[in-house]
């Protein structure tokens, strides 16, 4: 067999197909439509015809693969007055399914199949179907945070963003894992994982745990009942841990002294200490405004019993 291309140039382009074509090839999926081109100098007519996977060894028409090459069957292509000829290679209408394989596409210049090219002037351009790829797009269906916590107000962020303050309501989220973390003044930050599944609302709740600190109570004297928060506590001085960070109230009291009420602040992680005076009681004598100390006053009254005693009216006097 003597391969003469007399051909000035085949020229391949192909629509619908997805990926490029070298020179003299073409890389293209089953369905596609190929188009095919090219020149032709000596003949007003192209034939051709395509051999490949499982077709008859000296080739079938293009247009339908039942047309075996040797019985006449080819796929005849005019050339224009310019010597070109064009030619659109349906894959997918063929008059039978092709498999997928490296076909080659014969272009002769007379009706003559591969076992009788001897005396033909003729090209060949070798096609690739593959099976096409199919991809499903599933539609996202967002879904929603509900986030809560105790106590409310605690900041939330999500991701690495800050999103509001509990409680809050997310809505238009895209499936998968999050990362969120709660923080509020004077509580201990709560981090957790939590997924967002299609469609469905998601619901968070995280328990925050308030920062601690050391309260230490003195009383001058010592010896006082302290009562922390309504909470006995003991006897000053008296030492308190774990005590939530914040606002508290003291009441100190001590037999013959003044009961002290005071508030302290308890900061996170540190050690405060609160010193409490006690006070005696003062007494105040009648007609005297200013208080007197007790003393001063049982001398007074004794003073006042003996005037009255020897200045008072006797009887028959």
């Amino acid at each position: 067999m003597i391969y003469r291309n007399l051909f000035a140039g085949i020229f391949l382009l192909f629509v619908l197909a997805g990926a490029a074509a070298a020179s003299g090839s073409i890389q293209t999926y089953l369905g596609d439509t190929v188009k095919l081109s090219g020149y032709s100098s000596d003949s007003q007519t192209v034939y051709l015809f395509l051999t490949g996977p499982n077709l008859p060894v000296n080739g079938v028409a293009l247009d339908n693969i039942n047309n075996r090459a040797d019985q006449g069957g080819f796929t005849e292509v005019s050339v224009d007055s310019n010597n070109h000829w064009e030619y659109d290679w349906g894959t997918n209408s063929l008059g039978g399914r092709l498999d997928s394989g490296t076909y080659t596409v014969w272009v002769v210049d007379s009706p003559s199949d591969l076992s009788h090219l001897d005396n033909a002037e003729y090209s060949t351009i070798s096609v690739s179907l593959g099976n096409p790829s199919i991809s499903i797009v599933t539609p996202v269906i967002p879904g929603s945070f509900d986030l809560r916590s105790i106590p409310d107000n605690a900041s939330v962020v999500i991701n690495g963003d800050y999103k509001g303050s509990t409680p809050l309501t997310l809505s238009g989220l895209d499936p998968g894992t999050y990362n969120i973390t709660f923080s509020r003044f004077n509580y201990e930050k709560f981090s957790t994982r939590a997924a967002i599944e299609p469609g469905s609302i998601t619901e968070v709740t995280a328990t925050l745990q308030p920062k601690t600190g050391t309260l230490v109570i003195n009383t001058t004297p010592v010896g006082a009942q302290i009562v922390l928060d309504g909470i006995s506590v003991g006897t000053a001085p008296v030492t308190s841990t774990n005590l939530a960070a914040g606002n508290h109230t003291i009441n100190a009291t001590l037999e013959g002294y003044i009961p002290v009420e005071e508030q302290v602040h308890v900061i996170a992680d540190q050690s405060v200490t609160s010193t409490i005076e006690l006070k005696k009681p003062s007494t105040v004598i009648p007609g005297i405004s200013v208080p007197v100390p007790i003393p001063v006053t049982i001398g007074a009254c004794t003073c006042a019993i003996l005037i009255f005693a020897f200045c008072r009216p006797r009887a028959g006097r």
